[in-house]
């Protein structure tokens, strides 16, 4: 008699957990987050509504997690380390090479749909709006402003430069004509964002 080895309970749950995130993103951006629910999400992954409760204690928390999971993905895919940017030494291609990724992400259907919702909801919805963007986008603004003192440590950023203010000149010009559709989002586009910054940094 075969004895057949017992279930994998690491496997199941990664699996389960998967399941949760592709459902939540997928509901995000099909009704909105205001009608996405946790019961909701339960269904569409096939799971039981308190093993979401057991790992995530809002819908919010499952959207922010399964949203740090899609852009580690991303950037796995397209050959950069997650939650990193370049020091090559090159100030200007290590920005270009991580808004190039920025712009495929956006661009990415995966992405787009529930990033889209999010966003909108979180003007509207200030707590949401809070939790997006301490969990999720200052943690990512936070690496532009290291490579930023590390060019000025290295003299091809002026001192008196304030990093978070100067990041803001290629990062929210993109996210805004990405949000308003006010024109395409190109790799030329943010190689031409990072030009246009970095003219009015370098030393004088």
């Amino acid at each position: 008699m075969v004895k057949k080895s017992a279930p994998d309970a690491a496997r199941r749950s990664e699996k389960s957990r998967r399941a949760i995130y592709a459902a939540a993103l997928a509901l995000v951006g099909e009704i909105g987050y205001p009608k996405t629910t946790v019961e909701g999400i339960a269904a569409r992954a096939g799971v039981g509504k308190q093993t979401i409760y057991r790992w995530w204690s809002s819908k919010a928390d499952v959207l922010l997690e399964a949203f740090l999971d899609l852009s580690t993905q991303a950037a796995r895919e397209a050959g950069q380390e997650p939650y990193t940017i370049p020091d090559t030494g090159d100030l200007a291609a290590d920005l270009k090479a991580v808004l190039r990724i920025t712009v495929d992400q956006l661009l990415d259907p995966r992405f787009a749909a529930p990033s889209r919702a999010l966003a909108a909801e979180g003007v509207v919805n200030e707590p949401l709006g809070r939790e997006f963007v301490g969990k999720l986008l200052e943690p990512q603004l936070q690496l532009y402003v290291d490579r930023l003192r590390a060019a000025q440590d290295a003299g091809a950023v002026r001192a008196d430069v304030d990093p978070r203010i100067a990041l803001e000149l290629f990062v929210s010009p993109l996210a805004q004509r990405w949000l308003q559709h006010t024109a395409p989002i190109t790799y030329a586009y943010t190689d031409t964002l990072v030009d246009y910054a970095l003219y009015g940094l370098i030393p004088r």
